[in-house]
This record gives structure tokens, C-alpha cells and sequence, in this order.
């Protein structure tokens, strides 16, 4: 038997025509409706953000970027987003004592600047 996805015209989100102006805005706003979160990685070639849903573990997330990752993850470097800014950046946040070491367990939290430890 083939099970086949279906999709709706069920809607979203509700905006008014002004808000559409505001894109930034209104992406911002359908995500945070639709419960997720971003969190960063960042190294010397690039920074990125990755969506997750709210509530998902740092050993989760380690496997939204790659599988090999989240079955290595030793534990998970987090700066949040506002020790980051003030800091001035990752070194200095480091420097600073603002980065925690959290484990397996750990929820994400929105804009967490994340570096994952783990075993290849």
C-alpha cells in the first residue's frame, strides 16, 4: 500500500496587506508563531543559523547539521546572542566567562551561539 502526503489551504498566518511591508517582521513573527527557534554556528569561512523547533535538546540540534555530530557530542559550547553583542564578540565573550559547557540535555534556547565538542 503507497501512503501519499496531502497538502492544505489551511492558513498559517493571518496578516493584515500593511504588514507585508515589514517582511523581516512578518518572518520573524510566522516563526515564533510556528515555535521555532535559530540558533548560530560560526567558524572561520562562515557563520550560520540553523531552525529548530522550541524545546529541541543540544544533541538534537548537533544532528540538524549533521548525523556524525549528534552521535559524537561530547557537550555543546553555548554564548547566548546578548553576551555575544556586549562582549563584543566570541573571544571576548569566552575571555569574559559567558560561555557555559552544557550536555546532551540541554534546551536551545533562541539566537544561542553554539559550538558542539564531539568524537568523529
Amino acid at each position: 500500500m503507497t501512503v501519499y502526503g496531502l497538502l492544505t489551504n489551511k492558513a498559517v498566518v493571518s496578516v493584515e496587506a500593511a504588514e507585508l511591508e515589514d517582511t523581516n517582521a512578518l518572518l520573524a513573527r510566522t516563526l515564533k508563531d510556528a515555535n521555532y527557534i535559530s540558533f548560530f554556528t560560526t567558524g572561520e569561512k562562515e557563520t550560520r543559523a540553523w531552525l529548530i523547533k522550541k524545546g529541541t535538546s543540544a544533541w538534537e540540534a548537533a544532528g540538524v547539521i549533521h548525523s556524525d555530530i549528534q552521535q559524537g557530542f561530547i557537550r555543546a559550547e553555548i554564548i547566548s546572542l546578548e553576551d555575544f553583542l556586549q562582549q563584543g564578540g566570541e573571544s571576548r565573550a569566552k575571555q569574559a566567562g559567558k560561555m557555559r559547557l552544557e550536555q546532551k540535555d540541554y534546551k536551545m534556547q533562541d539566537c544561542d551561539i553554539t559550538t558542539f565538542r564531539f568524537n568523529k
